[in-house]
């Protein structure tokens, strides 16, 4: 597909793509610093050793953290890297791959031990502990992603004010101004001159 439509296209589909892949690292990342978390098996059902200690909380804010960051550094850099024409199939590319790398990145660390603690809880005798894997219970967390990521882009966009495509700066005398298509032409005249040659 060519042309402006085709080009909107093709940068939605690359920034979706860059974002979402960023999901299985952030995953395995946050399995990596998740704190311990205990659970008591009670008649088959695993519950937390510890309802009230920072281990679950633990859980929640440190994917919330790599969530956050990720977003902001993700609108970061596709502001350096976009340009002007490019803004909105940009930002529709850090939505739609922020929320889908914040999901993978949430299922992905989930699995991370998944199975051998499911053996142990099947394993386990009654008021036997076991170590838990990483669990989200603040599932919400996962639109702080592209919600970052969107509103840095704006951020920086408001702030920074890129020049128009196509705008040098201010236009040279003699040059048209890129205003209305070139339709106004300011021409220096020297002190005294009449352009027009309509006064003596």
């Amino acid at each position: 597909m060519r042309g402006p439509t085709g080009k909107a296209l093709r940068t939605w589909a690359v920034a979706t793509i860059v974002v979402t892949v960023l999901g299985p690292l952030a995953g395995l990342l946050w399995a990596k610093i998740v704190p311990t978390v205990e659970y008591v098996v009670i008649q088959g059902e695993p519950l937390f050793a510890d309802p009230e200690g920072q281990g679950p909380v633990g859980m929640d804010g440190r994917f919330a953290l790599i969530v956050m960051v990720a977003g902001i550094g993700c609108g970061a850099l596709a502001y350096l890297a976009g340009g002007r024409g490019n803004d909105i199939p940009l930002v529709l590319g850090l939505a739609v791959g922020g929320i889908a790398a914040a999901v993978i990145a949430w299922k992905t660390g989930h699995q991370i031990g998944l199975a051998r603690y499911e053996d142990a809880v099947r394993a386990a005798k009654d008021g036997a502990t076991v170590k838990g894997v990483a669990e989200l219970r603040a599932t919400g967390i996962v639109t702080f992603w592209p919600i970052l990521a969107v509103g840095t882009y704006g951020a920086l966009e408001l702030f920074v004010k890129r020049l128009p495509a196509g705008d040098r700066g201010k236009a040279a005398a003699g040059e048209p101004e890129e205003i209305g298509r070139g339709e106004l032409d300011l021409q220096a005249t020297a002190p005294g001159g009449d352009v027009d040659r309509r006064e003596p």
